[in-house]
């Protein structure tokens, strides 16, 4: 492997030294300050070139440069003025700073470094704002990326953003420090790192400050965890507008974000959803054959997903539709068009599940979505699509683009798989279609994740949602943003508004939602004060400004006559508000600099090695070139190679780079074409081309659960017995006699769920859910005493009401 960022002509990793990051955590949002440490260590003047993970929905606020003692801080600009600008800058030899979002996907931003003079130290700050994703477990999560992995561009395209690779060795540490200040009381902070205790600040903690332990080598995500003790209160708050911006505009007027919590009534979510048609699109390329995470006996990301596939159609309620996708160079169904769900048809998807590996090549999903959206869906059977990736594409905006076309047939649920998935494609294909996203990092297990997300899918749709507001005379509110257009039981909804006016004298206000549930009018209703919170440092108004943004590029993208007024409209907000937007970059020029540097400039590059070999390639790697002034125009130097490989270490991260704020365009000395559609070219899967059939799962949770009948039920056999560690005989020998045998099995299975895999149960609870409704269908007699003997074989002790029968 080879070390990624600059390298000098002796190969040895330069000028990144160190990464500085702070964290201010108010409530649901958070400001993170990035400090990166850059020094010259060359005897010429040096151009870096780097490209980097951010987080899709973080809104860039501020990027500075201090060179030795000089500070310089940049200007928001249109993009095209600012590479003009920043060119002329380093042509000219002054120093130069240059930070762009990618056109392709909104979670890659591009930092250019100019014309640092030999033995020159630049220390370069970025700030984002971002709102804290809530978990299945309450916690408010944050990341930090350390790994941006490389995007498939197929042939026939040129765009894409830039590929990066892994390092085994990181030369730099990173420091990160916490502030938490909320309104609910603090309980704890976890992390995937290890972390200096939490050291609480006041009496009633809810301020509260953590540390990254010394000496952490950034080369996986950072994951922090933030519990409050009652995260799923609904909260309301007010930043006021900046004194220097104009009255009436949406930096100069107070903001309101509101975070709701829908509770739907008991007796609706009593019965979940028995019809649906459920599409769940499979990622199959070569990057699925690399491990979950670097830890020991970690499974392969495809054998995880043929796991989670078992766990999806054994809980799929009877006389629903359904069909399995797999995609990579090109796309696959198990059947023409999404079938009745029943034994004979679940068993076939089974039996080609067992079979499926990451052998289809590049990433290339946009077709697979095509063509489910043609198919015509089925009358009250809602669309669910459930997609499973490690997000490498390279057009990200235009798969966006597509699902939001079809929000109105369908919700999508979607799963980014291991570090480096890009945020930008995994939460923008559930916020465009309406559902929810999960991302499976670190030693996290895909299937508890993957069912939370199924019992949204399986709620009743809610419709006719309406959000109205109640304020004193004189104050109006304009929503900032997009109409709600998805409600889950407990999921938070973020609501973003504009103040304008004044106040006649009272200070409260409230907003009600409204919605239909199952034809039931449904009503939320929470109360608020219009005085601003101290403290904030406008990053509610810069999440609004975001939030805005990100709607008025949707427009954009999506054509018509009044793109140009669109693109106007996106120029103001975005410097108005001091937030980056996909026409806008960073520029900041050191015009203080006492000399200006002559002759060509090193422009380092990072050197990629190649990971597979093929029929063209014959396994040569593929060369970096260096120190190469510039020449053609900014547009063309974010090219990448046609085939992102991954890793043959099965412990190492994917062809990813470990850092989080470093990688560089790269360049190379030789090219290869696309692989041929339906051929991998992928180590891991040249070394499996004559492997047989997976061995059935070894979990004895998911060997019970294959064992299930699709109508609920399991068989009386020696297959059941062995899960239970028993034999046939002793479970025929302890019936009850007046008892049918699946009814027998089934109560056995109910009762060692309960009973060995409790702490599972967010994962098999459909699956019982599923055996209890077969058992109560079939009006057994003396259920009780059945109960009691189950109970009494297996060392049991579940009531018949807790195993819902």
């Amino acid at each position: 492997m080879v070390n990624c960022g600059l390298v000098s002509e002796k190969n040895e990793p330069v000028p990144l030294k160190s990464i500085s990051v702070q964290l201010q955590v108010r409530d649901h949002g958070v400001s993170v300050s990035s400090s990166l440490q850059y020094v010259n260590e060359e005897d010429r003047a040096l151009e870096a070139v780097f490209v980097f993970p951010l987080p899709a929905d973080a809104a860039v606020c501020h990027f500075s440069a201090r060179v030795e003692e000089q500070e310089i801080v940049a200007e928001l600009r249109d993009k095209q003025s600012a590479r003009d600008q920043y060119d002329d800058a380093v042509s000219s030899g002054q120093q130069a700073f240059l930070l762009e979002e990618s056109d392709e996907s909104s979670d890659v931003f591009k930092l250019s470094v100019g014309c640092l003079s030999p033995g020159q130290n630049a220390v370069i700050n970025i700030v984002y704002v971002m709102e804290l994703s809530v978990q299945a477990d309450h916690a408010l999560r944050f990341c930090l990326p350390a790994v941006l992995n490389p995007r498939y561009t197929p042939s026939a395209s040129a765009a894409g953003v830039p590929e990066v690779s892994s390092a085994s060795v990181i030369p730099y540490t990173l420091s990160l420090s916490v502030d938490v200040r909320s309104s609910d009381r603090i309980s704890r902070l976890e992390s995937s790192c290890s972390l200096d205790p939490l050291v609480f600040l006041d009496a009633h903690h809810t301020h509260a400050t953590v540390s990254l332990s010394a000496g952490h080598r950034f080369d996986k995500d950072v994951e922090l965890l933030l519990y409050y003790e009652n995260t799923h209160q609904p909260s309301a708050v007010v930043e006021a507008g900046a004194a220097t911006a104009q009255s009436g505009s949406l930096m100069g007027d107070p903001v309101l974000m509101i975070s709701l919590y829908p509770e739907f009534p008991a007796d609706v979510m009593s019965s979940l959803a028995s019809q649906g048609e459920f599409v769940f699109v499979v990622d199959r390329s070569g990057s699925m054959d690399c491990s979950m995470h670097n830890g020991k006996d970690a499974q392969m990301r495809i054998e995880s997903a043929r796991d989670t596939l078992l766990l999806l159609l054994k809980s799929l309620p009877m006389g629903c539709y359904f069909n399995i996708y797999g995609f990579g160079s090109h796309f696959e169904s198990f059947f023409p068009q999404s079938v009745v769900y029943s034994e004979d048809t679940m068993e076939e998807a089974l039996k080609r599940v067992k079979n499926m590996k990451a052998d289809m090549g590049g990433t290339e999903i946009l077709q697979a979505l095509k063509h489910i959206y043609s198919q015509s869906c089925y009358p009250d059977h809602p669309r669910q699509l459930f997609i499973f990736t490690d997000g490498e594409v390279w057009n990200t905006k235009e798969v966006l683009d597509l699902v939001k076309s079809h929000v109105n047939s369908h919700r999508c649920f979607s799963f980014g798989i291991g570090e480096g998935a890009s945020t930008a494609l995994i939460t923008g294909m559930a916020r465009e279609g309406s559902g929810q996203a999960q991302f499976i990092t670190g030693t996290d297990r895909m299937q508890p994740k993957v069912m939370q997300s199924l019992r949204f899918a399986l709620q009743p749709a809610v419709d006719n949602i309406s959000v109205d507001w109640t304020v004193p005379e004189g104050v109006t509110v304009d929503m900032l943003s997009p109409p709600i257009s998805a409600l889950f039981q407990g999921q938070r909804a973020l609501i973003y508004a504009q103040l304008k006016g004044q106040s006649s004298g009272k200070t409260e206000g409230a907003v009600t939602v409204k919605y239909r549930l199952k034809d039931q009018p449904v009503t939320n209703q929470l109360q608020f004060t219009l005085k601003p919170t101290e403290d904030t440092g406008r990053t509610i108004h810069r999440l609004a400004a975001r939030c805005v943004l990100r709607c008025l590029e949707l427009e954009e993208r999506a054509g018509g006559a009044d793109t140009q007024a669109l693109r106007s409209r996106i120029l103001e907000l975005s410097v108005q508000a001091g937030v980056s937007s996909v026409h806008t970059a960073f520029i900041a020029v050191n015009k203080h600099s006492k000399q200006t540097v002559t002759g060509p400039l090193l422009q380092r590059r990072v050197p990629v090695q190649q990971m597979f070999g093929s029929a063209n390639s014959g396994g040569r790697r593929l060369m970096c070139k260096m120190a190469v002034p510039r020449m053609a125009p900014r547009s063309m130097q974010m090219a990448v190679p046609r085939m992102a490989p991954c890793s043959m270490q099965r412990a190492a991260p994917m062809m990813a780079f470990d850092s989080a704020m470093l990688c560089a365009d790269v360049m190379m000395a030789e090219s290869y074409s696309a692989p041929d559609p339906g051929k991998s070219t992928h180590p891991a899967q040249i070394q499996k081309t004559l492997q047989t059939e997976p061995a059935p799962p070894a979990d004895p949770l998911l060997q019970l659960v294959s064992l299930q009948k699709a109508s609920g039920h399991w068989e009386l056999n020696a297959a059941l017995a062995d899960v239970f560690g028993k034999t046939e005989d002793e479970l025929a020998n302890h019936r009850p006699a007046q008892l049918d045998g699946s009814v027998w099995a089934t109560v056995l299975a109910l009762i060692w769920l309960h009973t060995c895999r409790s702490e599972d149960q967010v994962e098999w609870q459909f699956v019982a859910m599923k055996a209890a409704a077969w058992i109560r269908s079939q009006k057994p007699d003396g259920l009780s005493q059945c109960v009691c003997d189950g109970n009494l074989l297996l060392g049991g002790h579940v009531t018949e009401d807790a195993l819902g029968i």
